[in-house]
């Protein structure tokens, strides 16, 4: 069975994420909304490959896309917050 690397890129977000989270200091909702948007990139793109329908599997990637920007945003406000440094925001 191929590699399917976006699964394992996601699966890597939500671990490097959940680690993150565990070794700074920041506002308890902070880090609780990163980690859902984080992990739940992983488990719609997890979901999309059982889809019920091709039209499910899009929606699954779509919702996993707009999680990840979300993510992205939340990485953002950690940075502007100075709660994580800019080589982990360039990084993460």
């Amino acid at each position: 069975m191929p590699k399917n690397y976006l699964l394992i890129y996601a699966e890597q977000l939500a671990t490097d994420i959940e680690l993150l989270c565990q070794n700074i200091k920041a506002p308890s909702n902070t880090l609780f909304q990163i980690r859902k948007s984080s992990s739940s990139v992983y488990a719609n793109i997890r979901e999309a490959n059982y889809g019920q329908s091709r039209a499910d599997m899009l929606s699954k990637f779509e919702i996993a896309l707009k999680e990840c920007s979300e993510t992205e945003g939340w990485l953002q406000l950690l940075f502007n917050t100075k709660s994580i440094t800019e080589a982990t925001y360039k990084n993460s």
